[in-house]
């Protein structure tokens, strides 16, 4: 696991660290929305710089694209680590999957006031755990058409996703990439601490509100 890394191969995994958080923290939601004609896309809505923000402007095309760059900047981080770190590479490919999410919820560009983590986290996954991953956005895709709450389709993703990966591996506690699956998900719960508020509460706006805070 992460913590089985010789001294000697610490400068790389730090420098893992480091390229993945940056690439996390590109903001493709507000680089889209400004090349999109939209401006500032923290000004629209919830302020969020997600796909679901974006989609409130009532441009799909710009949240599409939002949704798919996020997602593949999860998984070129992961894909990086495989590259640079041959032989650690389950080591790096963990580090690299929990920076890259860290780097867009928290990005240095944006005084650390990034998204919610979903579509990066969903591009992780589908890169660690293929399966896994693949049934999380089946479960995400299917809470959010039922609910019409993006908050609601990425936590039920996330609480699902180490679900499916113990089971996928035999309720085998140890396998590969369960810690990375669980400390992902926490941090998308956290990030969705209000949103879980707003649900108890009965207040979350639905996607075709263009009202406050969204996923």
């Amino acid at each position: 696991m992460i913590w089985h890394i010789p001294h000697y191969a610490w400068t790389l995994m730090t420098g893992i660290i480091f390229l993945s958080y940056l690439i996390g923290s590109i903001p493709f939601g507000m680089l889209i929305s400004y090349i999109g004609g939209m401006g500032d896309i923290r000004k629209i809505g919830s302020g969020n710089i997600g796909a679901t923000n974006v989609l409130r402007t009532g441009k799909k095309k710009l949240a599409a694209l939002t949704l798919f760059f996020d997602m593949i900047k999860g998984a070129f981080a992961i894909e990086c680590a495989y590259i640079f770190a041959i032989d650690y590479t389950i080591q790096a490919e963990t580090l690299a999957a929990i920076f890259v999410v860290i780097g867009h919820c928290f990005p240095i560009w944006l005084n650390f006031k990034g998204g919610k983590g979903v579509a990066t986290g969903l591009g992780v996954s589908l890169t660690l755990t293929p399966i896994a991953g693949l049934l999380s956005c089946v479960v995400w895709l299917l809470a959010v058409k039922i609910s019409r709450i993006s908050s609601v389709g990425g936590l039920s993703a996330f609480i699902t996703w180490p679900l499916f990966v113990i089971l996928l591996n035999n309720f085998d506690l140890k396998t590969n990439f369960l810690f990375p699956s669980l400390i992902i998900s926490l941090l998308i719960m956290f990030r969705h601490k209000t949103n879980i508020y707003r649900l108890n509460n009965g207040t979350e706006p639905r996607i075709d509100e263009k009202k406050n805070k969204d996923n």
